[in-house]
């Protein structure tokens, strides 16, 4: 009995090691997603999907890759509009799930069982019922909106617009729009605090951060980028709450903020127009997603420098990691 558990480990322990260390990248004009070993810096794996490949995520248990898609057509959807859902080991679409028209970005709740997709064209968002596949509620939201982060404990998901530069905050319970409040101007992305309290707005033309009490819905501050400069649109914050890393993408850059004290500690200066940014679990490595570069960034968190550069497929829009 104890060989055989000591050799249920031991596979339990390799099927993991395998299925670990893979950065998936949504390549928006090659229509496709790279998937990068980040234990060697390597493309191994290229899948085709058919539609232009933009917002990415692995569900919480790793075993799914979900991207959204969307078609050449404005505000109608098509077969194009979908969510793909591709197996994290094989690589192999599963199925593409109905989403509302132009999905562009989602965030998949902790337990792993919903999905909340924003419609671009349409200004709406939809829950997708994970299990299956459905659309199980559409809310109105602000005009163009984008930005979608669901918090710790899955009980808020945050929709940022662009146009009228506003975040809705839906109840996952009610899946109603429950608050909404102004920020910067063209918020692209949020992200929470791990511990929930705090969110975070990235304004792309404001050039800031705009701090949120995630308990309240109400901003309480704002953070300014390289003097309005930065122009952000992927963020993400650290595990311990101190550090928010923003890609700049207008000017090719990574900015380092103290949460602390709100001001900037370092700029990176990564690949041309950096969009999605992914933190790596142990916190040492970030990932940006270069968009006019064709290329993955490698950023060592500590020297705060790049350390490896990789190609992927045309115009990377996203990154997410297995955890």
């Amino acid at each position: 009995m104890k060989m055989l558990s000591l050799v249920a480990i031991l596979i339990a322990t390799t099927v993991e090691a395998q299925a670990g260390g893979r950065l998936y990248v949504s390549n928006e004009a090659s229509k496709s997603i790279s998937v990068i070993d980040t234990r060697i810096n390597k493309v191994i794996q290229t899948i085709p999907l058919g539609q232009r490949a933009r917002g990415i995520s692995v569900s919480p248990d790793g075993r799914r890759v979900y991207v959204a898609l969307s078609d050449e057509v404005p505000m109608r959807e098509s077969s194009g509009d979908r969510i793909a859902v591709i197996d994290a080991r094989s690589g192999k679409i599963l199925s593409r799930y109905r989403s509302g028209s132009d999905p562009e970005q989602f965030g998949v709740t902790p337990d792993g069982r919903k999905i909340y997709a924003s419609n671009e064209d349409a200004g709406t968002a939809s829950a997708i019922d994970v299990a299956t596949g459905r659309v199980i509620a559409t809310m109105i939201v602000g005009i163009e909106p984008e930005g979608v982060a669901i918090s710790p404990n899955g009980r808020w998901a945050y929709v940022t617009a662009e146009t009228s530069n506003t975040v809705s905050v839906i109840d996952t319970k009610s899946n109603k729009v429950v608050a909404t409040f102004l920020v910067d101007i063209r918020p692209r992305a949020a992200t929470f605090s791990s511990d929930g309290k705090r969110a975070y707005i990235s304004a792309e033309v404001g050039g800031s951060i705009t701090v949120v009490d995630a308990e309240k819905h109400q901003p309480i501050g704002t953070i300014s980028l390289e003097r309005g400069e930065g122009k952000p649109v992927g963020v993400v914050v650290s595990r311990n709450g101190k550090w928010l890393y923003a890609a700049n993408g207008r000017t090719s850059t990574v900015s380092v903020v103290n949460l602390t004290s709100g001001t900037v500690a370092a700029t990176i200066p990564v690949g041309r127009r950096p969009w999605g940014i992914a933190l790596s679990k142990d916190g040492r490595t970030l990932y940006t997603a270069n968009g006019l570069s064709n290329s993955v960034s490698v950023i060592d968190v500590d020297s705060r420098k790049v350390t490896a550069t990789i190609g992927v497929g045309q115009r990377p829009w996203g990154v997410a990691l297995t955890r």
